[in-house]
């Protein structure tokens, strides 16, 4: 497929399921937590899976950026004041405040960029810690908050039952994507060859995400998911 054809499919599916997701949560339809945990799963598959549609020509993967870059810089604006858009701010902050999203959501599309830039298709890396960063952190919020468990010693906010879903959601999402891109034959191997490197990475990413720094857990479970990575690929 034509790469700029690619980018315009990407695009607009990213932003259906942005919009669709700010509506929900808008209307009321769903809590506004459980909205940005769902975008924060959601859009990172979505947009791997649409790695697809570009070639393998070296400016693929900056037209594939282009994508996370401009929701990113959305998300700046939103969060400085400078654009309006209610819905978004409902559906991906906790008290509707909007400066929230110069945090988190800011950093996980940074992320997006940075790892979709350094990594592409070219290494399975990228995609194990944007899995690690979408599953793990994101289903640790709905499941860890939901299922009564001791707190952690090391860090009184975050429980075992929160640590624990980190790997699950991250190993899960890790492994069911490679699986995808092994099976179309981008990357090569068995899934089984990768087991053992997406557990260590999962097993690392969680103990990184368990610490009490807030907010910037987007960024460093990722790019500690990567760094692990390079020991493997």
């Amino acid at each position: 497929m034509n790469n700029y054809i690619a980018l315009v499919i990407t695009f607009a599916l990213s932003l259906i399921f942005l919009r669709s997701m700010d509506y929900i949560a808008q209307r009321g339809w769903m809590d506004s937590k459980l909205s940005r945990k769902l975008i924060h799963i959601g859009t990172g598959p979505l947009f791997v899976l649409c790695w697809f549609l570009f070639d393998d020509a070296p400016s693929a993967r900056w037209l594939a950026a282009l994508v996370p870059f401009a929701i990113t810089v959305q998300f700046a604006l939103i969060g400085l004041g400078v654009m309006k858009d209610e819905a978004s701010v409902q559906a991906m902050s906790r008290t509707g405040d909007p400066k929230e999203i110069l945090r988190g959501p800011l950093y996980y599309g940074i992320m997006f960029v940075v790892l979709t830039l350094v990594y592409w298709k070219d290494s399975p890396i990228g995609i194990i810690a944007l899995m690690m960063m979408c599953g793990g952190d994101g289903v640790a919020d709905i499941f860890g908050r939901r299922i009564a468990s001791p707190k952690l010693p090391w860090s009184k906010e975050k429980s075992v039952a929160g640590m624990s879903s980190v790997f699950i959601g991250g190993f899960v999402m890790s492994v069911v994507m490679i699986f995808i891109y092994v099976t179309a034959g981008v990357f090569v191997g068995s899934i089984t060859n990768y087991l053992l490197p997406i557990t260590t990475i999962a097993v690392v990413g969680a103990v990184v995400e368990s610490l009490h720094y807030k907010d910037i857990d987007n960024i460093s479970m990722t790019l500690a998911s990567a760094l692990v990575g390079h020991w493997f690929f």
